[in-house]
């Protein structure tokens, strides 16, 4: 828009409209894949359940009303011509998506909510109101419970769920043969029914789902009798698992598309397998850290050995030196749990404990006995704590 056409619109006192162009980042000549990715990539930046910054919200609407104009052909030649949005119901700051309160998820599609706004393809023009899409099938959970080897290592697993998969005989159809469906009588297949009435005041018309069709537009004559017209039989399904080394209680797997098949032909869910590891008779997990208490015996604490210990898949020894006093924490690097997705693994923490023997022969009695009267005060730690503690408080 030139300087001088800017002055004369200025003088006439009209509001200048936005530069939607801008407001979406995209060229002038941009084709509508162009505007849908644009709008996706910023709705999803900046929706108030995503982003919530201070302006993201007044951004979404301005993103919102960019779109709803530049996707409809019309709106957008009047506004290229004309610079201004054209007037009219439903147009104009404000108009467009209200996405308030949807569940943007990783996996949300944009795709399928301009289909759902627009009719088929994203930005194609309106279709008839009131035609019904086929819903997607219907995410599954299972939970798992596994070794905290399997965690540690990762493991192959195979799950069999009962889940609805889509019928084979019809393709999901729901209809015996293709010529069995035919377009919907009552609405001649637009999905919708519009009602006239005259009254006092006027007359008055107004459009509704179509109740024999359900909105689809279509019925079917005969239905498949495998599945009895709902494109979908129920089944058992043996599923492989790959559980990735670095899992823990709460770790979701998404497997996409392993879900309930979606109505006839619709676009399949997900299943979501949920991780709980169960609780090791040996080790306790702490992060990725892993901690083991082993028995070492006096002789050992005394005069220092090599003890071995047990880590996940197998053994490893481990130097204790002499003087090793019970309750020492000894770290072996790289024997814990490894981070999830690659990365760097946990360590190992082991505690030793002196384990004093509770029966003794008299002639190992008699040595000890000679070995503490030889030692005097020094094996005696606890006159030397509370010579410590007398001399703090003297």
């Amino acid at each position: 828009m030139g300087a001088a056409r800017e002055a004369r619109e200025r003088q006439k006192g009209v509001k200048m409209a936005k530069d939607y162009y801008k407001v979406l980042g995209v060229e002038k000549n941009s084709s509508k894949e162009d505007i849908k990715r644009a709008y996706k990539r910023l709705a999803k930046k900046f929706h108030p359940d995503l982003n919530k910054e201070a302006g993201a919200t007044d951004k979404f609407k301005e993103i919102n009303e960019a779109a709803s104009v530049l996707a409809d052909d019309q709106k957008r030649a009047h506004y290229d011509q004309y610079g201004t949005a054209e007037p009219g119901p439903g147009f104009g700051p404000g108009a467009g998506f209200d996405f308030s309160g949807f569940d943007f998820g990783s996996d949300v599609d944009f795709g399928d909510i301009f289909d759902s706004l627009f009719g088929g393809s994203a930005f194609g023009g309106m279709r008839s109101r009131g035609r019904r899409g086929q819903r997607r099938g219907a995410d599954l959970r299972y939970d798992m419970e596994i070794e905290l080897e399997d965690a540690v290592k990762g493991a192959k697993k195979e799950i069999n769920i009962p889940r609805y998969e889509t019928c084979k005989n019809c393709e999901g159809s729901g209809a015996a043969s293709k010529s069995s469906i035919k377009d919907c009588p009552e609405c001649n297949g637009r999905g919708n029914v519009t009602r006239t009435q005259r009254t006092p005041f006027g007359i008055f018309q107004s459009t509704s789902t179509c109740r024999r069709c359900g909105g689809e537009g279509k019925i079917i004559a005969e239905p498949c009798p495998i599945c009895h017209g709902s494109g979908r039989v129920e089944e058992e399904r043996a599923i492989k698992i790959d559980v990735p080394a670095g899992v823990e209680t709460g770790t979701t797997l998404r497997l996409s598309g392993e879900g309930e098949a979606g109505e006839k032909g619709a676009r399949t869910g997900d299943l979501y397998i949920v991780i709980h590891v169960k609780p090791h008779r040996i080790f306790e997990r702490k992060g990725n850290d892993l901690y083991v208490e082993v028995p070492i015996s006096f002789t050992c604490a005394v005069f220092g050995d090599k003890i071995e210990v047990p880590i996940i898949g197998g053994k490893a020894s481990l130097s204790i030196p002499a003087g090793t006093q019970s309750n020492t924490l000894f770290k072996m690097r790289g024997k814990g749990v490894p981070e999830l997705h690659g990365g760097s693994e946990g360590d190992e923490l082991v505690k030793v404990v002196v384990h004093t023997p509770d029966t003794l022969s008299s002639k190992q009695k008699s040595a000890l006995k000679d070995f503490a009267d030889s030692m005097g005060d020094k094996i005696n730690p606890q006159k030397g704590f509370f010579d410590r503690v007398k001399e703090k408080f003297s």
